[in-house]
């Protein structure tokens, strides 16, 4: 599981912009390594409600990238669980069995971005 906490980043920079005198700022949280080549098979702006967990599930052939838009959340990749705040980051790599908890007394919003290693990306519930 690989986790950007976004609090432990700083703004730099956007690359289009004179570094001494910046217009636009921004915070890295993946770079090209690291991420698969591949093509991407969606982008979804999801909600997870107040006391409620998704079903744990994989992807045979999709890795996921999420960041969380606001609250807490408990993740579980695999055998890791990290607690995920806003601006956070983490990933799921092709087979790992995923699922998030809200924490939070409100709902939570996260984006998720799927992207696809080989053919199709067939969703396993567990």
């Amino acid at each position: 599981m690989k986790i950007v906490h976004f609090k432990n980043l700083n703004f730099i920079p956007a690359s289009h912009e004179d570094p001494k005198d910046p217009g636009a700022l921004k915070k890295v949280l993946l770079k090209r390594d690291d991420l698969p080549a591949g093509r991407v098979q969606m982008i979804n702006w999801a909600r997870l409600p107040k006391g409620k967990t998704f079903a744990p599930h994989y992807h045979e052939q999709m890795m996921e990238v999420f960041i969380i838009m606001n609250g807490k959340v408990k993740a579980k990749i695999g055998q890791d669980e990290a607690i995920l705040e806003k601006g956070d980051l983490v990933i799921a790599k092709k087979g790992e069995i995923h699922t998030f908890e809200n924490l939070s007394d409100e709902d939570i919003d996260y984006f998720a971005m799927g992207i696809v290693i080989g053919e199709g990306g067939k969703t396993v519930n567990v």
